[in-house]
């Protein structure tokens, strides 16, 4: 890895950050709060939240197998992901290079932060082509983004890839596991001393079910965090969502039965699906969703929604021609898709 100096934006390097109010006193004990313009009365609404959230931090590092001061929580894990851009990549000047298909928003973001976004093919399995990504890299590419378990197509990418990426890349690399805790791969984010280059995100909208409450988690050494918490904006994380979070931590042993069910529900759910006359393809899946090939996505799309059956429809992204990206439901959510197809009838094309 270059000299984290250098991979940072100048103007970031020199930035003197916003200091919070709650910054000032922090360590000491007070009780009479008279120093943020806060209107005095609706406790504890009228107060503003712990801007580094530290008591969540605390029991997540337990949940995590993380040290809280490697852990940055942000308004979803897009807050992390435009953190990135702003920190490392100069506007015009410098690229990114991700893998194709994958997630949406870094894309958006490169767009949001005018840098280049280079685009390089998963092979058509879906597998990781190390070679190509590295050879996409030039002097100005700062980042990799990598998605593990990927989206749109579910699988977890190859470990000894990922590996190779971070030895011989001299930036940044970023490895998405908003859907690790659907699979068995060991994750990355329990390497963060072998690879001093590596950001993990991670997030609360999947296994932990609380997309609503828009918790994202970042993980790196403290040297890069240090340059989150400097850029991010001073109370990214509301109150209301650190209350919720901590609930949700404290109930572990009801997620862990969902995630045996969703498990479960998976392994039922997709060589049924593999079964039907619409489906040519179900690909592997380490995710809570899969992704299937169909005879005709678009069509059968529509069919679904006008039964109030809403799926993903692929077949525009790279890769992905006529397919249906479909989330694991409750047992009765999945058996009224399974229903629904096995009625499905293909319009006949209209005679000449």
């Amino acid at each position: 890895m270059k000299p984290l100096q250098d991979l940072v934006r100048s103007c970031i390097w020199n930035l003197t950050p916003y200091s919070c109010a709650r910054d000032e006193f922090k360590g000491r004990v007070a009780s009479v709060f008279l120093d943020a313009n806060e209107n005095p009365y609706n406790n504890p609404f009228n107060r503003y939240p712990d801007p580094l959230q530290e008591e969540l931090k605390s029991k997540l590092a337990t949940v995590k197998g993380v040290a809280a001061s490697r852990i940055f929580l942000g308004n979803g894990s897009d807050e992390a992901i435009d953190l990135v851009y702003r920190i490392f990549c100069e506007p015009r000047t410098d690229n990114v290079v991700a893998i194709a298909p994958t997630y949406g928003m870094y894309a958006v973001c490169a767009d949001i932060n005018d840098v280049e976004y280079r685009a390089v093919p998963l092979h058509e399995d879906f597998t990781l082509d190390a070679d190509a990504l590295l050879a996409a890299v030039d002097d100005h590419t700062k980042v990799i983004w990598l998605c593990s378990p990927n989206n749109p197509s579910g699988n977890a990418l190859d470990r000894k890839g990922i590996e190779r990426i971070l030895n011989e890349f001299q930036g940044i690399v970023v490895v998405d596991e908003a859907y690790s805790d659907f699979s068995d791969a060991a994750p990355f984010r329990l390497d963060l001393d072998r690879f001093p280059n590596l950001i993990v995100l991670n997030t609360f909208s999947k296994l932990w079910a609380s997309a609503a409450i828009r918790l994202g988690m970042a993980f790196a050494s403290e040297e890069i965090l240090a340059l989150f918490n400097k850029v991010k904006y001073p109370y990214n994380v509301n109150q209301l969502t650190q209350q919720q979070a901590l609930r949700v931590l404290d109930d572990i042993p009801h997620i862990q039965q969902w995630r045996r069910t969703l498990l479960n529900e998976r392994a039922h759910l997709l060589p049924a699906v593999a079964e039907l006359p619409v489906c040519r393809a179900v690909y592997p899946t380490d995710a809570n969703f899969f992704l299937a090939r169909m005879t005709d996505a678009s069509a059968i799309y529509h069919y679904l929604v006008d039964r109030g059956i809403i799926v993903r429809n692929r077949s525009r992204v790279q890769l992905c021609q006529n397919c249906l990206r479909i989330t694991i439901g409750t047992p009765q959510e999945n058996n009224a898709l399974l229903g629904a197809l096995r009625q499905y009838r293909p319009t006949p094309a209209p005679s000449l």
